[in-house]
């Protein structure tokens, strides 16, 4: 469980951390650099599950280098899948990280909605969903390392 406080917001302890994959996680397909590390240091405190339409093919791989689970969304509804698989883990208990417009949804549910912005780009849906945006999913897994990054930013 990871536990922040944010002057102005009831404490948020969450349990899980759902990341979608491209242009999150990776790009074209590839995992960026620094992401296991980070991941693999987040293992402690969260239930990690990626959530992918899968459309590189590589996300079973990824999971299994990874450690961690893997939910891969049927063909069509994206969105309303990942705001679905939010809403049953409880989206209190809930961090979710992504980029894309069939992400803007998690986001916005989610007790914590964090957008990244890479090489693959993001969605504006997305940005306007999320609690804070980064440049990078390693700037994003680094500030939920050092939750005092988010509290500076949250706080009212």
């Amino acid at each position: 469980m990871l536990s922040i406080a944010i002057p102005g917001r009831e404490p948020t302890s969450v349990e899980h951390l759902v990341l979608d994959v491209n242009g999150t996680l990776t790009e074209s397909g590839a995992l960026l650099p620094g992401v296991a590390e980070r991941l693999a240091r987040l293992q402690a405190s969260l239930h990690i599950v990626l959530l992918t339409a899968d459309t590189f093919g590589t996300a079973r791989g990824l999971a299994e280098g990874l450690g961690v689970e893997l939910h891969v969304l049927q063909p069509s509804n994206g969105s309303e899948q990942k705001r679905a698989f939010v809403q049953a883990l409880g989206p209190e208990r809930v961090i979710a990280i992504g980029n894309g417009a069939n992400d803007a949804a998690m986001l916005k549910l989610a007790a914590l909605g964090l957008a990244v912005v890479q090489a693959e780009g993001a969605a504006v849906s997305a940005l306007l969903s999320a609690d804070a945006v980064f440049r990078s999913i390693c700037d994003a897994l680094d500030a939920l390392l050092a939750p005092a990054r988010l509290v500076a930013t949250l706080r009212d």
